[in-house]
């Protein structure tokens, strides 16, 4: 099932409130791998991780990073180009992914979404922005967004942004 397009991805869980959901590895490796496959990106032989973690988890990482204090459902944090270059033979890192699982599990519930469903978009976003894909201007949210309609379509998940009339 795996092509030579796709990272290596490991899924640490770091929150116990993960364990209600056995399946979350499973669906977010499907998902990464799907996207991987869909878009044009040469990430084979790559690596990234993906933290599987709580509100109070991303809210430190929100904070830190980005300046918010408060949760957030995904972030992502690229590699620096440098780690880009292979070099001396060790695998190309493409960066990390966080997701909240409460802030998951809230927006779902909202917006009457399988959990699976919702988790499997957040995979997908988060490493479309590790690939350089960006929803800063309209441009560019058009084009994300399309890239993972499609992306979800394939795994049989319906569009995400279907019922939301988008802003900006």
């Amino acid at each position: 099932m795996s092509s030579s397009s796709n990272p290596a991805t490991e899924v640490v869980i770091a929150a116990a409130c993960w364990q209600t959901e056995p399946s979350a590895e499973a669906i977010v490796l499907r998902a990464i791998e799907a996207a991987a496959e869909a878009v044009d990106s040469d990430t084979g032989g790559a690596e990234l991780a993906v933290m599987l973690t709580d509100d109070d988890g991303i809210q430190t990482l929100n904070a830190s990073y980005r300046g918010f204090d408060k949760p957030t459902n995904v972030l992502s944090f690229p590699a620096p180009e440098a780690d880009y270059q292979d070099d001396d033979g060790a695998p190309r890192l493409l960066g990390d992914i966080a997701i909240a699982y409460q802030t998951v599990r809230r927006e779902a519930d909202q917006d009457g979404k399988p959990f699976e469903h919702h988790l499997s978009h957040l995979a997908v976003h988060g490493f479309l922005h590790l690939i350089g894909y960006d929803h800063e201007t309209d441009a560019e949210a058009e084009t994300m967004e399309g890239a993972e309609r499609s992306i979800l379509a394939g795994l049989g998940i319906p569009d995400p942004y279907a019922d939301q009339d988008r802003v900006s």
